[in-house]
């Protein structure tokens, strides 16, 4: 089991898993479209000037989500080794 989590709580170069999207059904729906779907592995490659949008890898692709939207999807982060490893 692992800890409540965000999307948008993801720093660079850190990747997740989603567990569960808690938006309204027309945004769920986009985020499905892009291949946002329970299990899937995220990875978050860049941030704008001032923090929002981030940039995420998705399934080989890589698309930009507002900090608002990406709050609406609960993620179980990948334990990051001490030795950065």
């Amino acid at each position: 089991m692992c800890e409540r989590f965000l999307l948008n709580e993801l720093e660079q170069n850190q990747t997740g898993e989603v567990r569960k999207i808690l938006s309204e059904p027309e945004m769920k729906r986009r985020f499905q479209d892009i291949g946002l779907i329970c299990g899937t592995k995220v990875t978050c490659v860049g941030k704008g000037p001032f923090g929002d949008p981030k940039a995420y890898e998705i399934r080989g692709a890589v698309v930009a989500i507002r900090n608002s939207d990406a709050e609406q999807i609960e993620i179980c982060p990948e334990r990051i080794s001490e030795k950065g490893v």
